[in-house]
């Protein structure tokens, strides 16, 4: 269990905020629920639990849950930008623009040089109009698009205006090219990742993503929900 900080305490009276390292194959709602569970051990009742911003299960990194009283202020967080550090495969598309489905259209990459993909990343900082990827939680006349998708409904999303702050490459390792990205809410780094992939001319999709910051919220020494399940039922049998 990582040592908490003042910003991890629990209050179940005043509610408050936890940071929580959610891994790689979890769901957002499967860390709400079971940090909700061992919450309701120590409180002995159901406690209010809700996130700041969800994160897809193949993207790992922080979550920040609100409790109690404490969820009041999570629609005001959900507007604060992310930091995410993320992995570009290039060569590709996946019609999900991630790892989740297979690739398809493959194209020759090996000619691109680190100053070819550089200058194509940095060309998406600032302000610009972005499509989410259909394979998202976006309504189309009511329906998810994931929905859609899995249908086999062939539908674009409308582009919605976001602002990418700070974009830079971290490493070029052959066909994987490591980013890290500050940017405004609704930002999509799995359509960053394709748009991309198309102005390099060989595509691209998200092979990894992790969300290191929200705000002023940093993921370095944040619990995982097993930690802080471990830790809540502790509280609960000390009592």
């Amino acid at each position: 269990m990582p040592e908490l900080s003042a910003d991890d305490r629990i209050d179940l009276e005043a509610g408050g905020l936890i940071r929580v390292d959610k891994p790689v194959g979890w769901t957002s709602f499967d860390v709400v629920n079971k940090v909700r569970y061992a919450l309701k051990a120590l409180a002995g009742k159901r406690v209010k639990v809700g996130h700041a911003g969800t994160l897809d299960p193949l993207a790992s990194g922080l979550l920040l849950l609100g409790y109690g009283p404490g969820t009041k202020r999570l629609e005001e967080l959900t507007g604060l930008d992310k930091t995410y550090e993320g992995t570009i495969r290039l060569g590709a598309v996946t019609p999900s623009y991630d790892a989740e489905t297979e690739e398809q259209d493959a194209k020759p990459w090996e000619h691109l040089s680190a100053d070819d993909i550089g200058a194509a990343v940095d060309s998406f900082q600032g302000t610009q109009q972005q499509r989410p990827p259909l394979f998202s939680a976006k309504r189309v006349d009511g329906t998810r698009g994931y929905h859609l998708a899995r249908e086999g409904a062939e539908v674009e999303l409308p582009p919605a205006t976001v602002t990418v702050h700070e974009i830079a490459v971290l490493a070029v390792r052959g066909r994987e090219v490591d980013i890290r990205v500050r940017c405004s809410k609704g930002t999509y780094i799995r359509s960053l990742a394709h748009d991309i992939g198309q102005r390099l001319g060989c595509g691209g999709y998200l092979s990894g993503l992790r969300r290191t910051a929200i705000g002023p919220w940093e993921v370095d020494g944040a619990p995982g929900p097993e930690d802080w399940s471990e830790h809540l039922r502790g509280l609960a049998e000390s009592q």
